[in-house]
């Protein structure tokens, strides 16, 4: 019996017959067949650390940087039976230490250069504690009688389609993160919906700079392109000079997919280059078939200015951890700026008000979902669980949506973008693409802050262009010629930067916290 049963090790397989390359990094070039070949010795070497035959769902924690031992690790971790939980490169100790905690994590992998961070850890728990480099060198050997050196080839575990495969951890952008456990078959519906919805086949290369503990970077642009056949080119990191200049040299890619951030960061890249270093990055754009932006919202003004410079109208998409991709702007076609477009393939979306029933096009719901990606539950979390489904089991996403004519735009998180004040519900996100028109203003945040006359006050905590100043008055102003005046903002902070997680994503929670314990402009 062989891993074949798992979906994406057998799809894999199939590539390795054809001899096509799976990944390149800053050390490797990998093909499919040596990277079935790398990851069958890491399961084995985890099985014997363990000394079991079957992992049988002991959770794995790893802290790899993105690369081809990342993979290895991964895949190593799902061949010998295990649940893989990868752990943030970016993340301090005691952030460590709680995904370890919580994932009850049976086994820790390292690579080298973070393997510090994890020795005090692991000691703490008496937790094996293995080197990702390891891993990949390990071989069962059996000395036989004839002194000859021979490889012990014990069958690797069945693994079926139905058991647990990743537990990825939530954000934690309005709480404490939540292990989202999905199965071998609902990675593989994901995956199938994003292969299908964006038409990836063997001849992709994705240039591929995102974090690899979040549902981006793990499912559409390297699990994805695995199961296609493709090839997955990683940095260990984002560094924006870095992937400008290898946009600019094109050889071959034809994807890339990133957050906002790193779009807006590699624009203000392109305003300092010169003539011919912005010419040679527009036309290595304009050699790929697909830029897609995703993990917050994709500001109007950063959607226009990157079409100019680039020719390529970004694709946003929505999703969450718990059910992979929900809504896409089409691949074909007209995308919209600051709408998500239509439900991915195999993906049911539908917007209810406060009691459940359907809203009409054009009326604000709550976004549910439904379909077969839709993980499986909250580890260690039943109440958690159940209360994230309703009675006829749609997936209760805690986003509010409009739709009109079919396609979705969304409004933001009930508990922090969605704003009572004054008896009106109002979107935070409309109010920030407001603001973001002002010339002084290079980004900014909405929260509400708890007021006992008006519910919530409209908060903004903006950052602004070099040699640029506003006043709440001047705010208020602009923000009147373009809101309705229950929206406008009546407190504002000037801020030198806003909190981000390693998605790029605001923390909401901190900004309001700004409000309610510093100085304000009223």
């Amino acid at each position: 019996m062989t891993s074949d049963t798992i979906p994406l090790i057998a799809r894999a397989r199939a590539h390795a017959q054809e001899g096509r390359v799976a990944l390149i990094d800053d050390e490797w070039s990998m093909s499919y067949e040596q990277l079935l070949a790398a990851s069958e010795r890491a399961a084995r070497a985890l099985l014997a650390a363990a000394a079991v035959a079957d992992l049988d769902g002991a959770r794995v924690a790893f802290l790899v940087p993105p690369g081809c031992a990342y993979v290895i690790a991964q895949w190593g971790i799902w061949r010998a039976g295990g649940i893989a939980v990868p752990l943030c490169v970016a993340h301090p100790a005691p952030e460590l230490a709680y995904t370890i905690d919580d994932s009850g994590a049976s086994l820790l992998i390292a690579h080298a250069s973070l393997r510090a961070l994890l020795e005090p850890i692991a000691r703490e728990r008496s937790v094996p504690l293995i080197a990702s480099e390891d891993l990949e060198r390990h071989a069962d050997v059996d000395h036989g009688a004839d002194g000859v050196e021979h490889r012990a080839r014990a069958a690797l575990p069945a693994v079926a389609p139905e058991r647990g495969a990743l537990l990825l951890y939530t954000s934690g952008t309005t709480g404490k993160p939540k292990g989202v456990l999905s199965s071998h078959a609902i990675l593989a519906a994901q995956i199938e919906s994003v292969v299908q919805a964006w038409e990836w086949s063997e001849r992709d290369h994705i240039l591929h700079v995102l974090p690899l503990h979040h549902l981006h970077g793990v499912l559409n642009a390297l699990s994805a392109a695995l199961w296609s056949g493709a090839c997955c080119e990683l940095f260990p990191r984002f560094d924006a000079e870095r992937v400008f200049a290898r946009i600019a040299a094109a050889r071959g890619l034809t994807l890339f997919m990133a957050v906002p951030t790193i779009y807006a960061r590699l624009l203000a890249l392109w305003e300092q280059a010169s003539e011919e270093q912005r010419a040679a990055f527009g036309a290595g754009c304009r050699q790929l078939r697909l830029m897609v932006s995703g993990s917050a919202a994709l500001p109007v003004a950063l959607f226009e200015r990157w079409r100019e410079l680039s020719g390529h109208s970004l694709l946003e998409r929505y999703g969450m951890t718990e059910f992979g991709m929900g809504l896409g702007n089409p691949l074909h076609g007209e995308r919209l700026p600051g709408h998500v477009g239509v439900p991915f393939p195999g993906v049911e979306v539908r917007l209810c008000d406060d009691g459940g029933d359907a809203v009409p096009d054009g009326s604000p719901g709550k976004i549910q979902v439904r379909g077969p990606g839709v993980f499986a539950r909250y580890w260690q979390k039943p109440e958690a669980t159940a209360a994230a489904f309703t009675a006829d089991g749609w997936f209760e996403t805690g986003d509010v949506a409009q739709r009109e004519r079919g396609v979705y735009r969304i409004l933001g998180r009930e508990s922090v973008d969605i704003l009572k004040t004054g008896g009106y519900k109002v979107s935070a996100l409309e109010i920030e693409e407001a603001l973001r028109e002002h010339p002084a203003i290079r980004e900014c945040a909405v929260v509400g802050v708890p007021d006992p006359e008006w519910g919530q006050r409209v908060a903004a905590a903006v950052l602004l262009h070099a040699g640029q100043t506003l006043t709440l008055e001047q705010l208020r102003a602009f923000g009147k010629e373009r809101l309705a005046p229950y929206k406008v903002p009546s407190l504002l902070r000037v801020v030198a930067d806003l909190p981000r997680n390693a998605m790029g994503k605001v923390q909401k929670p901190d900004v309001t916290r700004w409000f309610t314990t510093s100085d304000l402009a009223r």
